[in-house]
């Protein structure tokens, strides 16, 4: 089936992960403040709260965010937290990217623009301790959001990809049927697979992840964004 859109994953494909451990002081700081407990063990406690969100997150295909990461925390810390104390750390941590945020891969911008050249170009993201919301906002910071028509960010969804309403929700905003995306992420259990579970075509970009290079069942794989642009009009 002809592609009629085109969607990006958000993480490893258009952004690397940068900054993670300014963000993670962010979050330690305001804990510790908000609750006079020692910032090391705060800092194990959030790292806890990490591991269980991942691991919900890979056995459930289902996301958890901030405020799951909040109360995991002081349930580590056997502390008690008032509704307004945990609404104001939920806020620090899910907004803790917007200050230390990551970093756009090279020619990510431009294939962005290019794809949307073509085809409208939606973006199909796992999110977790920074909520889609947030990730919206560094897309339009970074000039993504005019070229981007329609997003999906799993804990708006309610499930996470590989599951079909991820896809099935940005072909919805874009107009066309899941069957007729072009889904590109570097990672085979999620994205690739995701997407050819819904009959879509599947391109890997294993230019920040290279896990998959050369061991995936995608359409397309490509290692550098320029190869896309240049890859296009044979692709449409």
């Amino acid at each position: 089936m002809a592609v009629r859109a085109i969607t990006f994953d958000f993480w490893c494909t258009l952004f690397r992960d940068t900054n993670g451990a300014a963000r993670q002081q962010i979050r330690v700081d305001a804990f510790a403040s908000a609750t006079a407990q020692p910032p090391e063990r705060v800092r194990e406690a959030i790292e806890t709260a990490q591991s269980r969100l991942l691991r919900h997150h890979v056995d459930h295909h289902r996301t958890l965010g901030p405020a799951d990461a909040v109360r995991m925390t002081a349930q580590a810390l056997d502390v008690s937290l008032s509704t307004q104390v945990a609404t104001a750390l939920t806020c620090v941590f899910g907004s803790a990217i917007l200050r230390h945020p990551p970093e756009p891969i090279e020619g990510a911008l431009n294939a962005v623009r290019a794809a949307a050249a073509h085809r409208p170009v939606g973006l199909v993201s796992d999110s977790g301790m920074s909520p889609g919301s947030s990730l919206r906002q560094l897309l339009e910071r970074q000039g993504f959001i005019e070229h981007v028509s329609a997003m999906a960010f799993s804990d708006e969804v309610g499930v996470a990809k590989p599951q079909a309403a991820m896809f099935e929700t940005a072909a919805r905003g874009l107009g066309v049927n899941p069957s007729e995306l072009l889904h590109i992420g570097d990672l085979e259990p999620t994205d690739i697979e995701g997407a050819r579970a819904i009959g879509a075509k599947a391109a890997l970009f294993g230019g920040e992840n290279p896990k998959y290079v050369g061991a995936t069942q995608a359409d397309h794989t490509f290692v550098t964004w320029p190869d896309f642009v240049g890859a296009l009009p044979e692709i449409l």
